[in-house]
């Protein structure tokens, strides 16, 4: 096998080198997982602002249709009842103070996990800025329909840009590593909680509640399905 000669620093007897030719230098895979999530491609970007950006777009349409939020909205349109605050800037707060329980967990955030904090918030306040909630019933409905598929779209696309978790799943994978419960136990957990802690603060829900929490699943499942996965691993 082919080795490196390395010179010995004020020697002129070279020493050898243990890595073969040709191979990778040494560096911890966690490093360079956090570098790639900090360095997005075109592609990556475009990827990633696309999904937040139809993420806070589903989003508002269920505010919209007045049959209820998703669980994390609940608690921001509670949040919003108490405050005075929009939706959407109640959701950026949410998401920094989610980022902060990243802290004693130890979780690493990546671009894409500040991004979503930020853009989804934007996004929904924007979407609200311009719409007015139907009063059709049938129309209603169909918000909550087209709210569901464009979240689901959403996290597809942002989930394949592979830039780093969102706040929401950072926390629920850091739960998960550090107390080794089953992922779909502390999901649960989560999301109940969050959602009685918005029901508690005056946070709207009702069947489009529990229509999201039993359709987002299949919904984003379909969209990582039907996505190509960036080409670039993060």
């Amino acid at each position: 096998m082919m080795v490196i000669a390395v010179r010995r620093f004020g020697s002129g007897v070279p020493r050898r080198a243990t890595r073969p030719v040709g191979s990778p230098p040494t560096r911890p895979a966690a490093s360079a997982l956090r570098d790639a999530t900090w360095r997005p491609s075109g592609p990556q970007l475009a990827r990633l602002t696309a999904g937040l950006v139809l993420f806070g777009f589903g989003e508002a349409l269920l505010v919209l249709s007045k049959l209820g939020n998703s669980p994390w909205t609940v608690l921001a349109s509670g949040v919003s009842e108490q405050t005075g605050m929009a939706i959407g800037t109640a959701t950026i707060l949410i998401s920094v103070v989610v980022l902060l329980i990243w802290i004693p967990l130890r979780e690493q955030p990546g671009f894409g996990t500040i991004a979503n904090a930020v853009v989804i918030g934007l996004a929904i306040d924007a979407t609200l800025a311009v719409l007015s909630p139907p009063s059709a019933p049938a129309v209603r409905v169909l918000l909550v329909a087209l709210g569901i598929g464009l979240v689901g779209l959403g996290s597809g696309l942002y989930i394949n840009a592979a830039l780093g978790r969102g706040p929401r799943d950072g926390l629920m994978t850091a739960i998960h590593h550090r107390t080794g419960r089953p992922i779909a136990l502390v999901r649960t957990v989560i999301e109940v909680s969050v959602l009685v802690a918005g029901i508690a603060l005056g946070g709207l829900f009702g069947p489009a509640t529990i229509a999201f929490a039993l359709l987002i699943g299949p919904s984003v499942h379909l969209a990582l399905h039907l996505l190509p996965a960036s080409s670039r691993a993060a």
